[in-house]
């Protein structure tokens, strides 16, 4: 959702304002910069990181969900800010100081998108820039951020993002995307469907969990206070809580895992094929969620799953999400240690944008630009030939990615397959409906695609090719 959506989210979900007990305020905004500033030096995941900064600084309750808002809510609306910020100071943006300008960011989140009164949040970010940049830069944020109170966000996007601007540039700022993306997530969605798809892209994210098969069941996370999933017979919706103080998570029985990654590797073990079915593989696995879910099923059905990592660290990561039975591997899937024709069911899980993910990673919408598409497309197309020869006549292949860009993902399929005359196309969205039976939207088929707006899900793009 665009900020504006995000002001009445919060207004919903998150008591703001200044507390009267708790921990003090700045530590809390603090936690948030140092976050932020780390995504933005050192290309820090914000996911991976405010948790351990939580635990370390002793934050938990409100305080924590108050650090978690100020974070994914600054990295997520900085586009929406910045052309906020850039009317209400005399400087240029890019000739403030990188760290201030990110207390500007956050000031401004505070103003326009939370419940918190403009005079706190004001008084609050100045002392912020104090501690970061000093007494003289703490009066010129003073400044600009008494600017930005001067009026709500709507009355800021009427001016930022009028409606008779042009369309690219009107989304681009409204919802906080870079204009590139918005053009590719339209030649992906259509144009009747690209506002949604841009506002659930700032919603929060649900909390989706997973037992994994013959390790955790759904009853277990049911009776720790999870509830039913829409659409994966392995996931569970929490609503609230951290999912570390459930057992079977604590374990790693269960994971959290989004409900789309789930399904895309379900239809592989449904996809029909011709013959043996008893030597799976994962050309991508780590970190593990998707081989975790496979090494399940697999050993259910008596066949056993080869998962691989070209990273050491990423395959270790694998190890602790598989069962017993299944093997791992440090190996490069484009350079396979294994022969021609060994498996029966694959899955490439492929680098990419990871455009489908931006309400998870917020941050990942400022690092990448186009060039990465055509960067990562002879790794693609790599992948997914080495995957074709590696499955053998009569069985399948499932490749998927975390992205929604054409150039990603159909067009990734069709270049390989144009080389090939062994391989068919298996008609996706049929094989995911056979898995869970009100599941729609995925397109016309032959393959699928889920969507953020209509699944509330990540945006994950699935091919399912048997060889002939």
């Amino acid at each position: 959702m665009p900020p504006a959506r995000n002001r009445r989210h919060t207004q919903n979900r998150r008591p703001g304002g200044p507390r009267k007990t708790g921990r003090p305020q700045d530590l809390v905004r603090r936690t948030a910069f140092d976050v932020i500033r780390a995504v933005e030096t050192r290309d820090a995941y914000a996911n991976l990181l405010l948790p351990s900064r939580l635990r370390d600084r002793g934050l938990t309750g409100r305080d924590a969900a108050l650090a978690t808002e100020l974070t994914y809510g600054t990295l997520r609306g900085r586009g929406t800010y910045d052309a906020v910020l850039a009317l209400c100071s005399d400087r240029e943006l890019r000739r403030i100081d990188a760290p201030l300008l990110d207390v500007l960011r956050l000031g401004a989140h505070q103003i326009l998108a939370t419940r918190i009164p403009p005079h706190a949040a004001v008084a609050t970010t100045v002392e912020l820039a104090r501690s970061v940049s000093g007494p003289g830069q703490a009066k010129f944020a003073n400044a600009v951020l008494r600017k930005v109170a001067g009026r709500d966000l709507d009355a800021w996007l009427a001016i930022v993002a009028p409606a008779d601007a042009d369309t690219l540039t009107r989304l681009s700022i409204a919802h906080s995307h870079p204009k590139w993306i918005v053009s590719a997530l339209r030649d992906a969605v259509g144009a009747a469907e690209i506002e949604d798809l841009l506002a659930a892209d700032n919603d929060r994210p649900r909390v989706t969990l997973i037992a994994r098969p013959g390790r955790a069941t759904v009853q277990e996370l049911h009776e720790a206070g999870a509830k039913p999933a829409p659409y994966s017979p392995y996931a569970a919706i929490l609503g609230e809580g951290d999912p570390a103080d459930i057992t079977a998570v604590r374990d790693g029985r269960a994971a959290v895992q989004d409900e789309a990654s789930q399904m895309v590797a379900l239809a592989l073990t449904e996809a029909p094929l011709d013959g043996p079915d008893a030597r799976w593989a994962d050309l991508c696995a780590g970190p593990g969620g998707k081989a975790g879910l496979l090494s399940g099923l697999a050993t259910q059905r008596d066949a056993r799953l080869l998962a691989a990592d070209i990273q050491p660290h990423r395959a270790g990561l694998v190890r602790r999400a598989v069962d017993d039975r299944a093997g791992v591997v440090a190996a490069d899937g484009t350079a396979p240690a294994w022969r021609p024709g060994s498996f029966d069911r694959v899955m490439v899980d492929a680098p990419c944008t990871g455009l489908g993910a931006l309400r998870r990673r917020p941050e990942a919408r400022w690092r990448r630009g186009p060039e990465s598409v055509a960067e990562l497309g002879p790794l693609q197309r790599g992948l997914l030939a080495s995957a074709l020869d590696a499955v053998r006549p009569g069985g399948v292949v499932a490749y998927v990615t975390c992205s929604p860009h054409i150039a990603e993902t159909r067009v990734v399929v069709d270049d390989v397959l144009r080389k090939r005359d062994d391989v068919e196309r298996l008609d996706a969205p049929s094989v995911l409906a056979s898995v869970a039976h009100d599941l729609t939207g995925l397109g016309n088929g032959p393959y699928a695609q889920f969507w953020p707006h209509r699944h509330g899900t990540d945006a994950m793009f699935l091919a399912l090719l048997r060889r002939t």
